[in-house]
């Protein structure tokens, strides 16, 4: 029997392709190890998104080796997409490049590998046509639904569009269907993910499609919960909001990644928002949803961001006041239109600023989650911590991952497990919360 096991790195976008890898392996005869010690063949799924992710990726890939020197390994990913040349003459530690442009060759690839047939693989995508998953990675009830791969924004910072090409579109009635899938087979709650949501449908049909999708999603019955991730504040489709307000069950939680503040930077990223527009897009926000809750990045250190630079977004950040936010230190990738600029910052200079954000964020953070204490909530339990009568699980509040928590102490409650709690307290960046009656 040939077995695998996948060893997966980077985003929930990397989980879904590796999630759809097993699932056409497992298809065409392997079976899945449950653990890396029990599998013939070892894939190294990898992120070549900044250097920090390259770096564990590889480092990956020679553990791996060292540790077990009589299995074969396959790297697949982004970073196999990227540099699959290079990893295929440079790795010795390779026994196989695969990249992620077309899935649908995961077999002959591993079966490559497997012989010892060292083999390069990574053909550019034509178009985002994902086979079914079987088997999710992640917490019990929690999924990913993938509706379009690649990005079209082109930032100049970013290397997405180098790695997964420009944004194709899933078909609108088959990522419907997956969705009412995922929630017959068990799913509480289902995360929509892409580069860009909002740019979903522009290559398909000249126009934003995410509204259109959300509203075939809401016909779908049952008990179960949608949340929205990565939506280009340049982009953001003001349809979402009558979605959100006609079904609860749409939560209004918004990730708008938006990187900076300063005119000037943003248009060196070749971003057209500001400061202004974007204060006025979390009015909007707010005001249509008065429970909505925002999560944002920052990117500090991009050339020639300067003191008043980085004044102008700690002024957007006191200002816009976002539930959660992540601060980013800027990575020079190679082949992106930022890579030449002049003017590049101190690598000190940028880990401080980033600190700084990330100390005036909590603050901010917490007090948002006080508007939460002594509301009912209901909960998506992910653990149980072992030894006390205690329990980790996510609200609406809370992105899988990435967010604080909900702790909720008292109950026998297990992994899956979806209830309704009242909030007690705000513990740091997570709160509190008891079980009610249902």
């Amino acid at each position: 029997m040939k077995t695998f096991y996948i060893d997966n790195h980077g985003c929930a976008k990397n989980q879904v392709d590796a999630e759809e890898m097993a699932a056409r392996l497992v298809s065409e005869g392997w079976a899945s190890s449950a653990s890396l010690s029990g599998a013939a063949l070892v894939i190294v799924n990898t992120c070549g998104f900044i250097e920090d992710a390259k770096k564990e990726s590889l480092e990956a890939v020679i553990a791996v080796k060292a540790a077990y020197p009589g299995k074969r390994v396959l790297v697949a990913g982004c970073l196999s997409q990227r540099y699959a040349d290079a990893l295929g003459s440079d790795l010795a530690e390779a026994d196989g490049v695969f990249g992620n442009g077309d899935l649908s060759l995961v077999g002959r690839a591993a079966d490559a590998a497997l012989r010892g047939d060292r083999r390069t693989t990574a053909p550019e995508r034509v178009s985002y046509a994902p086979a079914r998953r079987g088997p999710l990675m992640g917490f019990p009830r929690s999924a990913y639904l993938k509706i379009a791969e690649g990005c079209d924004n082109r930032c100049s910072f970013c290397a997405i569009p180098l790695i997964r090409g420009g944004i194709s579109s899933r078909d609108p009635e088959d990522a419907a269907a997956e969705f009412s899938e995922l929630v017959s087979s068990g799913a509480y709650e289902v995360c929509l993910i892409g580069q860009d949501l909002g740019s979903y449908g522009q290559d398909r049909a000249g126009r934003q499609l995410l509204p259109d999708l959300l509203s075939a999603i809401s016909s779908v019955p049952g008990d179960w919960r949608l949340r929205m991730l990565y939506i280009h504040p340049d982009r953001f489709p003001r349809a979402v909001l009558d979605a959100c307000a006609s079904d609860e069950r749409i939560l209004p939680y918004f990730d708008l990644p938006f990187q900076h503040a300063s005119e000037r930077v943003l248009r060196a990223m070749n971003r057209s928002g500001d400061a202004d527009r974007y204060l006025g897009l979390l009015s909007d926000i707010r005001g249509a949803l008065p429970a909505a809750v925002i999560r944002s990045t920052f990117l500090v250190g991009f050339p020639g961001e300067d003191d008043d630079d980085f004044a102008a977004l700690r002024r957007f950040q006191d200002a816009a006041r976002v539930d959660w936010l992540g601060a980013f230190a800027y990575s020079r990738e190679e082949d992106t239109p930022a890579y030449s600029l002049k003017g590049r910052v101190a690598k000190r200079v940028a880990q401080g600023r980033k600190k700084e954000i990330e100390d005036a964020q909590r603050p901010l953070t917490e007090a948002a989650l006080e508007r939460f204490v002594g509301t009912a909530q209901t909960v998506l339990v992910e653990e149980r911590i072992e030894g006390e009568d205690l329990a980790i699980a996510r609200g609406y509040m809370n992105a899988p991952d990435v967010d604080g928590s909900v702790v909720v102490v008292g109950g026998d409650l297990s992994p899956g497990d979806v209830l309704p709690v009242t909030v007690l307290a705000v513990r740091g960046v997570d709160l509190e919360a008891a079980p009610r009656a249902r």
